[in-house]
C-alpha cells in the first residue's frame, strides 16, 4: 500500500472513532435530551373529596322545672273514702295479684299505666277495664322531663299513650293523667286538660317504689292516711315483692278505716 493511502485511511479511522462518543451509544443518543418515555412520571395523588357534613340538629332545651307545683293538681279523693293508685303499669308479674286482692276486697283502684307496657301487655289492660277500676295516662316511657319538654312533644307523648290504651280498650274512659315523679309543669297540666284528662296527684306516698320493707311501707301508709287521701304505689318498675305483701294487709285495713272509693 503507497503511504499517502495508508497515511488517509489512519486519518479517516481517527475521525469516525472521535464522532461516536461513548461506547454502546449511538451519536444522537449521547448528545440528545432524554425523552419524555425514559423519565418516569411520579404517582398523582388523589384530591380529597370533602365528605358531606352530617349536622344533627340541637335538641329543644328544657324548660326549668318549676319551683312550685302549679295549682289544680287533684290530690284527694273526692270524698271520705280512701283512694288507691297504682303506677308504672301493667305488669304480668304483680299486676295480676293486686288486682286479685282488690276483687277479693270488693274495691276498685286507679292503674296509671306506662304506654309502652300497656302496648306490651294489652289483656291486663282489658281485665283492670274489665273489673271495673279507672284508668290513668302515665306518659309513654315514663319521661320524668315529660313536662319540661315542647308543647308539640308532651301531647305527642300523652296521645301515643292514649292510643297504646285504647287499643286494648276502645271504650274505656282515661280520666286522669299522672306525671311520673310528679314533676308537674303548667304545661303539661294545659295538654292534658286539652285531651280531656285531669291531673292526679297524690297525698301519700310511701316511697315503695325504693323497695322498702312491707312493714315499712305499712307504717308509712298507715301514718299518713286520713279521709280523703290518695295512696300512692306501684305495681310495675321493678321487684315490687314488698309492695304486694303490704298490700295484702293494707286494702283490707284502710276498707275498715275509711273505706276505699273511686277517684271523683
Amino acid at each position: 500500500m503507497r503511504p499517502r493511502t495508508v497515511l488517509a485511511f489512519a486519518l479517516g479511522l481517527m475521525l469516525l472513532l472521535a464522532g461516536c462518543g461513548e461506547p454502546g451509544k449511538t451519536p444522537t443518543q449521547a448528545g440528545a435530551p432524554p425523552t419524555a418515555s425514559a423519565v418516569p412520571t411520579p404517582p398523582k395523588t388523589p384530591t380529597p373529596r370533602p365528605s358531606p357534613s352530617r349536622t344533627t340538629p340541637p335538641k329543644p332545651k328544657l324548660r326549668p322545672l318549676p319551683k312550685t307545683l302549679p295549682a289544680g293538681l287533684h290530690r284527694s279523693s273526692g270524698d271520705r273514702g280512701v283512694a288507691l293508685t297504682f303506677d308504672d303499669g301493667p305488669d304480668p308479674r304483680y299486676t295480676p295479684q293486686i288486682l286479685d286482692q282488690l276483687r277479693a276486697a270488693h274495691v276498685t283502684a286507679t292503674f296509671c299505666l306506662v304506654g309502652k307496657q300497656a302496648r306490651r301487655y294489652p289483656q291486663l289492660v282489658a281485665r283492670i277495664v274489665r273489673e271495673g277500676h279507672q284508668l290513668c295516662n302515665h306518659s309513654w316511657r315514663h319521661d320524668m322531663n315529660l313536662g319540661r319538654r315542647p308543647l308539640a312533644e308532651i301531647r305527642a307523648d300523652l296521645v301515643r299513650t292514649n292510643q297504646a290504651i285504647r287499643a286494648a280498650a276502645p271504650h274505656a274512659p282515661i280520666t286522669w293523667f299522672r306525671q311520673p315523679g310528679g314533676r308537674w309543669t303548667a304545661e303539661e297540666l294545659t295538654v292534658a286538660r286539652q285531651l280531656g284528662m285531669r291531673p292526679l296527684h297524690w297525698s301519700v306516698d310511701p316511697q315503695d317504689w325504693d323497695h322498702p320493707p312491707a312493714g315499712t311501707i305499712i307504717k308509712r301508709v298507715t301514718a299518713a292516711t286520713h279521709h280523703g287521701s290518695i295512696v300512692l304505689m306501684h305495681d310495675a318498675g321493678g321487684d315490687r315483692t314488698q309492695t304486694m305483701a303490704a298490700c295484702r294487709r293494707l286494702i283490707p285495713d284502710l276498707k275498715r278505716r275509711y273505706g276505699i272509693s273511686r277517684l271523683r
